[in-house]
């Protein structure tokens, strides 16, 4: 009878363990939410429940170098920051960040275009002298060259020796004389201390300029096609 009762008795302590163990751990498995005071990392990788990617949240050493249509693009140096991914596996934009005193600050915020580069920019710049740009940047892209057509005839070019000036001669060149990017326009402040609204032709050249310059006079300016101001509206 005592050992039939120490083998009862033993068998629920065991029996009693094994269904503690198993409810807790599927507890743990099917728990989803989890909620934490602190975390360190340097990378965190954003998926959809079929495993693409849609954001990265990475420290420089480990950034994304970004992707076109799922394909990663050559290893580079980026800013840390944040990188978003659409449905085709394209990076469409990011938020990236540096600073330093030898070669100035950086904080932009990025919208890129469909298949291409950055058609919009919230940004603020401080050089390596200490002045400030900053303010709404947008540029036109010409959607013929996308950016993995871009980077083909830019990786050729590099090949034969051309530097950055002979790349983009060539390329409106190849574009009927139409540059395939050009800024449009920049609402903010520039290196100049000029504070205003500066709007450019498709070639990216300035067209209209309101804004106060370093005097803190209050200008209007319309240019030409060549950029020389043909008539300028001071205030009295």
């Amino acid at each position: 009878m005592k050992r039939t009762t120490l083998f009862l008795a033993i068998y629920a302590i065991t029996l009693t363990i094994i269904v503690l163990y198993a409810l807790l751990s599927g507890f743990k498995i099917s728990s989803n939410n989890q909620e934490f005071e602190e975390i360190t990392v340097e990378r965190i990788n954003v998926l959809e429940s079929d495993g693409s990617l849609k954001m990265v949240i990475s420290n420089s050493s480990r950034q994304h170098p970004g992707m076109m249509n799922g394909e990663s693009l050559e290893k580079r140096d980026r800013d840390p920051g944040i990188i978003f991914f659409n449905e085709e596996q394209d990076e469409v934009g990011g938020l990236l960040y540096s600073g330093n005193e030898k070669e100035g600050a950086t904080f932009v915020l990025s919208v890129d275009q469909y298949k291409n580069d950055q058609v919009m920019q919230y940004m603020h710049y401080t050089n390596k002298y200490g002045n400030n740009r900053y303010g709404l940047q947008l540029w036109d892209r010409d959607k013929n060259y996308t950016l993995p057509v871009l980077n083909s005839i830019m990786d050729s070019l590099d090949r034969e020796g051309y530097n950055y000036q002979q790349k983009l001669k060539y390329l409106e060149e190849k574009n009927n004389g139409k540059p395939i990017t050009a800024p449009r326009l920049f609402i903010g402040r520039n290196y100049n201390t000029e504070a205003g609204l500066f709007i450019k032709d498709k070639f990216g050249t300035d067209r209209l300029r309101l804004y106060v310059d370093s005097t803190n006079t209050p200008k209007i300016e319309v240019l030409d096609e060549s950029g020389t101001v043909i008539k300028s509206v001071l205030s009295e």
